[in-house]
């Protein structure tokens, strides 16, 4: 089977990964974007790139109808998938059949037979294959819901029975508690698969989730191409992944990756999918099945040494396996992080926003960087805030973790809050560092990787303060007269006459005023700081990097100007402060306290109060939805619904006033 040009039905960093292995393979590449991707990476990065319609995925990246005529336009005679939108969609697969296009994925019904997590997980058991206590039926009456969440046991974990990724599943650790979240799992699974069906299981208290990468050819050939732990989850979606599983024996991995595989030929698969298994002691249990390539394959790629996109188009070709089970490598240690464009100060809400500064660490030794953005570009409020994927590959996991660490202290974001920082103090953890993994990590270590801001420290706010000043220095440098280059009305170098040369500084960091008294020396400045005087100088660079010497200690560091804000990066840390321009008298204040606001841009899906209305602190008011995920406004304090300012279905800005709320009495 020939497959000469290839359109992949994705966006952002999954594009960009296929174009470079088909590219690599002779393929030609064609990309699809919507109106908000029209200049982004994926589509510069195709041979070729075809519109299909508006921002909103349901209107582009979703329709099946308008992909099918790009790749009939473009004379693509095959679509890869990607993961994400229509990769796990068995109509997608049938719709490329009808129009004689190769579907680089699984036949549809494999996609049927493992996209639903109940029909999945009776197949499974009739194969024998052990699954967790729980739910998995067609009737879906509510009475019927709880009474088995009763009969399982609390705490039940209610999922999304056509999903994945975390939406439309829910902890419940009580009787009282599920009504309401079967109610929010059943709206998240219907908005983000268009399927509110959901399942019930037991919720294990400290399990691991390793997955197992397999792959079929339709020749009748399956193989494992190992294991990847990915117990370190928020909100369960995962946060880290690594290859192999840390402590998993050889005898273990093998009874794994059989059932792996025999689970995948219980559906005559063929190609790239991915078995997911909860473990919990010497117990594994099945999950699910994700019918397709997973975010996480370059850690599977980087201990194999194999490149599982071109194993999917050499499938998709007609080919067989590269590999036997027997010549399946297993060579050292990786482990990928998701850096996401979200504030872990405001409970990882995600953000959107436009990337001012952007630099990866993809130029240190044993680092992979996959990314679908570069500087200048923004994160829609349409898509996954994801801004890359960081893997660190090392001949041992200590090796890995030490270039995880090092790769995230190189990575710098400015524009928008990033996730780094918590990544960073994940790969720093003691606990991460001796491998002790399970689901509960972030929320049994949350203290440690969310610690509370600390006051601004004195060698961040003088690289602050030389940048301002190197800076002016630069500016007043180029502005001399090339007639008269050494005028002094053409210079600024803090002279005074009959006193000290001096100019004071002020900055604002989380409201608080900063003042710093630069003092002028014949080489550098000398900064009164709260915690006394130091002796500084440097050069500054275009860029924003600067070498400084900080009474006599040199460091490298960057700080980064956007408008009057300064992120300052050095020794791995960032941090932002605001510089006050002394031609403002003043920084407005402004703020949210007191009002009930929407944390972020989306849509509102419910509000469930009226005006008149009491309700008690705690109390749900307004449901936003964003970026598939569900974030509920709730009463800070007891009180009277005065005024609802917007309605379901409407869109709202970050900051906007949902509703009035008057105090009780």
């Amino acid at each position: 089977m020939s497959l000469r040009k290839l359109l992949i039905a994705n966006r952002g960093e999954i594009a960009v990964r296929i174009m470079r292995t088909a590219r690599a393979m002779g393929i030609a590449t064609v990309a699809v974007y919507s109106e908000a991707d029209a200049h982004a990476l994926h589509v510069e990065t195709a041979d070729e790139a075809w519109p299909i319609g508006p921002a909103p995925a349901r209107e582009s990246y979703l329709k099946i109808d308008a992909i099918i005529a790009a790749a009939k336009a473009s004379g693509a005679d095959a679509i890869h998938p990607g993961y994400g939108f229509l990769s796990e969609n068995a109509a997608f697969g049938e719709a490329c059949a009808e129009a004689s296009i190769t579907f680089v994925g699984p036949p549809a019904s494999a996609i049927r037979a493992m996209g639903s997590k109940s029909a999945a997980k009776a197949l499974m058991e009739k194969a024998g294959v052990p699954l967790v206590p729980g739910y998995h039926g067609e009737d879906q009456d509510p009475a019927l819901l709880a009474a088995e969440a009763a009969r399982i046991g609390y705490p039940v974990l209610i999922k999304a029975s056509a999903g994945g990724g975390g939406k439309g599943m829910k902890v419940v650790a009580s009787a009282g508690e599920f009504a309401d979240a079967l109610a929010s799992a059943q709206r998240e699974a219907r908005n983000a698969f268009g399927d509110d069906r959901v399942l019930i299981e037991k919720y294990l208290t400290r399990p691991r989730h390793i997955e197992v990468q397999v792959f079929a050819d339709s020749h009748g050939n399956a193989v494992y191409l190992n294991e990847r732990d990915c117990s370190i989850q928020r909100r369960h979606q995962k946060v880290v992944e690594e290859a192999p599983a840390p402590g998993l024996s050889p005898e273990r991995r093998a009874a794994m990756g059989q059932a792996a595989v025999d689970a995948a030929r219980a559906v005559g698969y063929v190609g790239a999918g991915t078995v997911e298994f909860i473990a919990e002691g010497e117990d594994f249990f099945f999950m699910e099945m994700n019918t397709r390539l997973q975010v996480e394959h370059p850690v599977t790629e980087a201990i194999t040494g194999q490149d599982l996109v071109e194993w999917q188009l050499r499938v998709a070709r007609g080919e067989r396996l590269p590999l036997t089970q027997a010549d399946v490598p297993l060579e050292g240690a990786a482990i990928e992080v998701r850096l996401y464009a979200e504030d872990p100060q405001k409970d990882f809400l995600p953000q959107v926003g436009r990337l001012d500064h952007l630099r990866l660490p993809d130029d240190l030794p044993g680092v992979r960087v996959d990314t679908g953005v570069r500087a200048g570009d923004s994160v829609s409020i349409h898509y996954d805030p994801m801004i890359a994927k960081i893997i660190a590959r090392g001949a041992d996991r200590a090796e890995a973790v030490g270039r995880l660490a090092a790769a995230l202290a190189a990575t710098e974001v400015v524009g928008l809050p990033t996730n780094r920082a918590f990544l960073a103090a994940i790969a720093n953890h003691p606990a991460f560092t001796a491998a002790d993994l399970d689901t509960g990590f972030i929320g049994r270590f949350g203290a440690d990787l969310l610690p509370a801001p600390e006051p601004l420290d004195d060698r961040t706010l003088a690289l602050a303060a030389l940048s301002i000043l190197l800076e002016e220095a630069r500016v007043s440098a180029t502005a001399t007269d090339p007639a008269d280059p050494f005028s002094p009305w053409g210079l600024a170098p803090g002279w005074r006459l009959n006193r000290a040369a001096h100019v004071d500084l002020t900055f604002s960091d989380g409201g608080a005023r900063l003042v710093v008294r630069a003092h002028y020396r014949a080489r550098g400045f000398a900064l009164d700081l709260p915690g006394g005087t130091l002796e500084v100088e440097g050069r500054l660079e275009a860029d924003g990097t600067m070498e400084a010497r900080l009474a006599g200690v040199k460091l490298r560091a960057r700080v980064v100007r956007s408008g009057m804000k300064l992120t300052v990066f050095a020794g791995g840390t960032e941090r932002l402060i605001e510089f006050v321009d002394p031609r403002r008298a003043s920084i407005d204040a402004t703020g949210t306290a007191g009002r009930l606001v929407a944390p972020m841009p989306g849509t509102v899906i419910r509000v469930a109060v009226e005006p008149g209305q009491s309700v008690q602190k705690g109390a749900a008011l307004v449901v936003v939805e964003a970026m598939k995920m569900e974030h509920t406004v709730t009463a800070p304090r007891d009180g009277t619904v005065a005024r609802v300012l917007f309605a379901a279905g409407d869109l709202v800005d970050e900051g906007a006033e949902l509703l009035v709320l008057e105090e009780a009495g």
